[in-house]
């Protein structure tokens, strides 16, 4: 297919960035205001699949609610960034490019709740997002070039 399609027109282009500007508020919210909690004891944590581990293998220690906000919340609300990054920059439609591309930004907003304390900084949330943004990054690849069809 060529270049021309209406998926990669300007028309979409602007589309797709009023829908990033858009994600880019809506988690700047969630990541940054209303994770904001004065006064409580600030944890962190740098020790992969510390957190995630126990989620899997003792479910029945959590609420259904926490163990599906913790695992679900976190893989979820990044699938939009595997759709948004590569459909914008064309550099990152290449999965390496596109996943060191994820994991920067990712590390950027952690290392921004360290430092403003707001959230928690946990490498496992860089693991689940990054896990949300390959699977959008897929769907992406999947809906633009699916298999069998050429690419001119």
């Amino acid at each position: 297919m060529n270049e021309k399609s209406w998926l990669h027109s300007k028309f979409m282009l602007v589309i797709v960035g009023c829908m990033a500007v858009l994600y880019i508020l809506i988690m700047g919210n969630l990541l940054f205001v209303s994770g904001r909690t004065p006064g409580v004891y600030y944890q962190y944590n740098l020790i992969p699949f510390e957190t995630i581990r126990p989620l899997l293998l003792e479910r029945e220690r959590y609420h259904t609610d926490a163990w599906v906000k913790n695992l679900f919340g976190n893989i979820v609300l990044f699938i939009p960034l595997g759709i948004c990054i590569p459909w914008l920059f064309r550099r990152c439609r290449l999965f390496l490019t596109f996943t060191c591309t994820v994991v920067l930004i990712l590390l950027g907003v952690e290392v921004t709740q360290l430092i403003t304390r707001v959230g928690s900084f946990d490498v496992d949330d860089i693991i689940l997002n990054t896990i949300g943004a390959w699977i959008g990054y897929v769907g992406f690849k999947l809906f633009l070039f699916p298999p069998g069809r050429t690419r001119n």
